[in-house]
């Protein structure tokens, strides 16, 4: 789906528009979604493992959500041409993530059967987010946020005719692929210090760290927590979906372009970006025309600015 510069995505309905769906509260679950991305033993391996520096959240917390945050931006809602310069940059990236012959798991971050499971994580969580925001989608609603979220797969490598049909053929896959969640316990400690921020400094992490936990633990569907070993009594839930509750109602309130804050400044950011490394003089914002051994995009300065 294209989309215009500016206002409305085009080829949105006057009764759904996929920016909805890209709301800044919806980052409260990440963590509990990361999760279920690494539940999947060749991800969660391939994270633990990986030699990107930049992709270390450990080290880089706040390169890495902005890369992340701008690869949501631009799978949802950017143009088939950012779609691909972003594809690009993210290839560069996977190239370097490769299992080893000491590695407990095979991987291949280019391996799109396991670029599917990442995507349908996401999209899993974009729907779950989406209800406890507003309310469970009618049909035509759910449809609508189903078909845009196969471009967090197709913006990866996932081929079109990989991403499930429809939601029922989602439903089978999503069961098959429970049966292959495992988190073993170096994959487990890596994900308890995401849960508590570790990576945050000391007082901040100390802080905010277990009520991440609480929420983390709450967003999770019953088989990641049980992998996680995380408790969840009654209480728990109770006082949960209470707070979510809260915050939904505040979110309500506030004016589209805060609620849809990080994902719109991160995406404009990027378009900038864009316009500054590909002047229209080129063609190179033409699908299937960027040039492959150069650099699609220079890094931005430390400013504050979303960077990939």
């Amino acid at each position: 789906m294209a989309e215009t510069m500016a206002g409305r995505p085009a080829g949105t309905s006057p009764d759904f528009d996929v920016r909805d769906v890209a709301n800044g509260v919806g980052l409260l679950a990440a963590t509990a979604n990361v999760i279920m991305q690494l539940a999947r033993p060749a991800v969660g391996y391939g994270v633990l493992e990986s030699k990107v520096e930049s992709s270390q959240v450990m080290r880089h917390p706040v390169r890495r959500w902005r890369t992340t945050v701008t690869y949501l931006s631009v799978a949802l809602m950017g143009t088939p041409a950012e779609r691909e310069i972003y594809r690009r940059a993210v290839n560069r990236s996977h190239a370097q993530v490769r299992s080893t012959p000491e590695s407990p798991v095979s991987y291949n971050a280019f391996d799109a059967r396991l670029q599917l499971w990442v995507a349908a994580c996401l999209y899993r969580g974009v729907s779950d987010v989406y209800t406890l925001l507003h309310r469970p989608a009618d049909e035509r609603t759910a449809d609508a946020i189903y078909r845009a979220s196969s471009r967090l797969g197709t913006t990866l490598q996932v081929p079109e005719d990989m991403w499930p049909r429809d939601r029922a053929a989602f439903e089978r896959y999503w069961a098959t692929a429970l049966g292959e969640i495992r988190i073993d316990p170096p994959v487990r400690a890596y994900l308890d210090g995401l849960t508590l921020l570790r990576y945050l400094p000391r007082p901040l992490s100390a802080a905010f760290g277990p009520v991440n936990r609480f929420l983390t633990t709450g967003f999770l569907p019953p088989p990641f927590r049980e992998l996680m070993q995380l408790p969840w009594a009654e209480s728990d839930q109770r006082r949960f979906e209470a707070l979510i509750q809260v915050i939904a109602t505040v979110n309500r309130l506030l004016p589209p372009s805060v609620r849809r804050f990080p994902f719109n400044a991160c995406l404009q950011d990027l378009r900038v970006r864009i316009r500054r490394d590909f002047p229209p003089s080129r063609p190179a914002l033409l699908p299937g025309s960027m040039p492959g051994a150069a650099k699609p995009m220079r890094r931005g300065r430390r400013n504050g600015r979303c960077q990939r």
